[in-house]
This record gives structure tokens, C-alpha cells and sequence, in this order.
């Protein structure tokens, strides 16, 4: 597939699952805000989970079909997406036509960040293992930059069978979850103890506002501050996704997709990776709470989204194999569970066949 931008939208970047292994060279993982939905959207078209997409801030591009061979589907929260004027809703597989017009008329509710996911993948060469723009290194992508007006995009070749997939459409996803709660769960440390008792407890139990300073590297969240028992300032260490750094003003940074890989600000915790998806979907001025949780329980929602992984999985297969549309539901086939054995413990999957 090729298609001409007309108008970029506001911030629209090609973002895959990110440029991992080379932090230690100081270059930033990057990658999709909300790498639930890339995956989920990738799945449905049968590409590989990491495929480059489009990611669209809020307002998105204008682009003409100039040649038709694949499937698309917009992932994500509802960007108001049309294709000739009429709207499509998210999670819909369509195949466009030549000529075709694909334009976006911003949030129609809750989120603000989509994949507009292609047949084959969005086709930009290869940086350090990644596709994804680094738009202030001005690395990967299309010249490191976000989308512009008179860009070509080109997609891979799409699966064999993509033209089966058209009108697939789910009308749950994820994000009916992800959406729904405006609390953050947070590993505590790995500096907490750099932080008073009246510190800490300030910033559970306080609401925490997104401020104008929000982009694809960190959100500066606006609320009580935060107080140190000493001073702020650690000797700089690595940054992991999410990483919540509290500066000596007292308000906390949540480092995003495209942080640098080392800082020097105490840590009072680090968001799990869906509570970053979540925050990744909040607007400026959106409230939340942050709640500590323990590492268990980030590691049951991932399992939660890879057992909607394999539903869509088999959605979409019997759906190609001439099934009627199915709508997602808690899967039923697949279960994961913890057993403990000899003092060590195995995650175990479950699987009828």
C-alpha cells in the first residue's frame, strides 16, 4: 500500500515496539505510547505483534490511497477516523480503495493516542533494530521527524491472507479496562527511602494533575509536593518505563517512551508498564491517584492482555475462515497460573486443544 499525507495531523510518527539493547550506548528505547494497542491492532491484520504503525497524537493525518494492496485498522481510542468522509470506528479491519481519503476528526471520549496499524507494516529502513522515531535525536522513522505534508507512506507486503480479514471489527478491547480508572499502580523504590514518611503518604493519597509539560519523554504531574527527608539528588542511574522522579520542587516526572537512559533525581517508584499505557492516553488536566502495588500484580495484567492476545488470535482466524464478526470477551481457551515448586516459581500455561 502507498498513501500521500496531505496534512500530518498534529504529532504522527511511525513508533514499533521500540530500539532496545542500546541504552548502555545512551540511546533511548522510544516506541509505541501504548504498546498494548499496536500489538492488539498487529494481531488483527496478522503481522507480527511489532510491526510499525502510525502513531497519532489526538489530531491525525489526512492521506490519499495512491495504491491499494492490504488491510488497515485504527487501534486505539476513537480519533473520529473517516475514509471518504464516512467514520470508521477503532478496531475495524478495512481495505481501502485506490483513492480513497483516510482523515481524523480528534477524540470523539477518554484517550487521545491511536495506531493506525497497515498490512505488512509502515516500511521506513531499519535503525539499530527499530523503526521508531526519535524525533530529539532525530533518529529512525521518516528522517527522525514526525509526519509532514507530501510524505509518501509505503507498507510491507501484507499477509497472505489480509483481504479475508475485511469488516473484522471488536467492539472490546483493552482499553474498556485501561480507560476506566484514573489510578496508577507503582512499584515502590527503587529511592523511596530518600523520601519523609509525610512525603510518601502525600503522594498516595493526593490527586495528581497532568500538567502542559506532557510529551513522548515524561509527564510533569502537578499536585501536593512531595517532600525528601535530604535532599533530591541521587548520583545519575539508569531510568527504567516509568520511572517516577521527584526534582527538589516536589512534583513528580513520569519518564515515558522516550526518556534518557540515566538521571540523577531520586525515584519514589516506577509505574507498571499498563499503568504507563494509561497515563500515555491521558489529556492535559486529566487527575490521578498513584497506589502501590506489588510486582505480582503487574504481572497479572500482563497476563490478562496476553490472554486477549490469543481470543483475538482465534477471532481473527475464524473470522478469515468464514466465521460471522465476534465480539471480545474474557477469553475462556487459555489460562495462566503461578505454581510453586522446590522453592521456586514457574509461570504455566493453560491451553484446551
Amino acid at each position: 500500500m502507498i498513501l500521500s499525507v496531505k496534512t500530518p495531523g498534529l504529532f504522527t510518527t511511525v513508533q514499533d515496539l521500540g530500539r532496545w539493547g542500546h541504552q548502555d550506548k545512551g540511546v533511548s528505547v522510544g516506541g509505541a505510547m501504548d504498546p498494548f494497542s499496536l500489538r492488539l491492532g498487529n494481531v488483527l491484520l496478522g503481522n507480527p505483534e511489532g510491526a510499525a504503525a502510525l502513531e497519532i497524537t489526538f489530531l491525525g493525518p489526512t492521506m490519499e490511497v495512491l495504491h491499494a494492496e492490504g488491510a488497515l485498522t485504527l487501534a486505539g481510542p476513537n480519533l473520529g477516523m473517516t475514509v471518504n468522509g464516512k467514520p470508521i470506528p477503532p478496531w475495524t479491519v478495512l481495505t481501502p480503495s485506490k483513492g480513497d481519503v483516510i482523515a481524523f476528526s480528534g477524540p470523539k471520549g477518554l484517550g487521545c493516542r491511536g495506531y493506525l496499524c497497515f498490512s505488512g507494516g509502515v516500511q521506513v529502513p531499519l535503525v539499530m533494530g527499530s523503526r521508531s522515531t526519535h524525533t530529539r535525536s532525530r533518529l529512525g522513522g521518516l528522517e527522525g521527524r514526525p509526519l509532514k505534508a507530501g510524505d509518501q507512506i509505503l507498507t510491507g507486503p501484507p499477509d497472505p491472507l489480509w483481504d479475508l480479514g475485511a469488516g473484522l471489527s471488536l467492539e472490546r478491547s483493552h482499553l474498556d479496562l485501561l480507560l476506566g480508572e484514573n489510578v496508577l499502580d507503582v512499584i515502590p523504590g527503587p529511592q523511596d527511602h530518600m523520601f519523609s514518611p509525610e512525603g510518601i503518604e502525600t503522594f498516595y493519597s493526593s490527586s495528581y494533575v497532568v500538567s502542559d509539560e506532557a510529551d513522548r519523554m515524561g509527564y510533569r504531574m502537578e499536585g501536593p509536593k512531595v517532600a525528601h527527608s535530604g535532599g533530591a539528588d541521587i548520583i545519575s542511574d539508569p531510568i527504567p518505563l516509568g520511572a517516577i522522579q521527584v526534582p527538589g520542587g516536589g512534583n513528580p516526572i513520569v519518564m515515558m517512551a522516550d526518556r534518557q537512559t540515566t538521571g540523577g533525581y531520586s525515584k519514589i517508584g516506577v509505574l507498571t508498564r499498563w499503568s504507563c499505557a494509561r497515563l500515555a492516553q491521558a489529556a492535559k488536566g486529566e487527575a490521578f491517584r498513584f497506589r502501590p502495588v506489588d510486582r505480582d500484580k503487574a504481572i497479572k495484567d500482563l497476563l490478562s492482555f496476553e490472554n486477549l492476545l490469543a481470543h483475538a488470535r482465534t477471532i481473527r482466524a475464524r473470522y478469515r475462515s468464514g466465521g460471522h464478526k465476534v465480539l471480545v470477551s474474557p477469553p475462556m481457551g487459555r489460562r495462566y497460573m503461578e505454581v510453586r515448586l522446590g522453592g521456586r516459581s514457574f509461570t504455566v500455561t493453560v491451553e484446551e486443544i
